[in-house]
């Protein structure tokens, strides 16, 4: 347990569900795609509204939220790949499921919720230290097949960037993720494409969500 600690770093659904409830803001980190894709429509004035998955009951909550739903990855429309949310237009309220980033921001437990990614980390620190209160920074992972948490380094990192911003006292663990960020700083693109979840994003055509 990480109790004591100002800043603090876990991962996926157990933490929180569980973890988060013993802080004041929590930061998800699903940075292949869920949090660089909010990040991007947020920024152009867009409303996104998170949901666990994508199947008929997306549909209906979409309707029910006067909402778009988000497509699947290169088709056209909105999707988790960030750079379709270039063009979305301001007031846009855009239901974006997702088994990772957005699930764990439904569940979570902590008093404030924000997503984080490499492109906002500096921002997401900056309104998150204004709290002046404790903080989680989670990285969201991927899933193994039996659905149990397959670690991702460009989460890892990506919080690791964010924890870089965050002033208090960091826990071994989050300073462990500043740690790993600072050693890949200067060609971490290039680590994120050779990263499992980079390749496998390139090997199915959607090298430019990477980079």
């Amino acid at each position: 347990m990480q109790a004591g600690y100002d800043v603090r770093f876990e991962w996926g659904e157990y933490a929180a569900v569980h973890i988060a409830r013993e802080v004041d803001v929590a930061v998800i980190v699903d940075v292949l795609s869920f949090s660089t894709a909010l990040g991007v429509a947020c920024s152009r004035g867009a409303q996104v509204l998170p949901y666990r998955f994508k199947d008929a009951t997306a549909g209906s909550f979409a309707k029910q939220s006067a909402a778009e739903l988000s497509v699947d990855r290169g088709a056209p429309g909105y999707s988790l790949s960030p750079g379709s949310m270039n063009a979305i237009p301001e007031g846009t309220r855009l239901v974006l499921p997702s088994p990772n980033g957005s699930t764990l921001t439904l569940l979570c437990q902590a008093g404030d919720i924000v997503a984080g990614c490499l492109r906002n980390a500096s921002g997401v620190a900056r309104w998150a230290d204004d709290t002046r209160r404790s903080i989680t920074v989670i990285a969201a992972g991927e899933r193994w097949p039996d659905g149990t948490l397959r670690p991702a380094i460009e989460d890892l990192i990506g919080a690791g960037a964010i924890i870089s911003h965050l002033s208090g006292r960091k826990s071994p663990e989050a300073l462990v993720a500043e740690t790993a960020w600072r050693a890949v700083q200067s060609d971490v693109q290039s680590v994120i494409r050779s990263s499992a979840s980079g390749r496998e994003l390139i090997e199915r055509g959607y090298g430019d969500d990477v980079d």
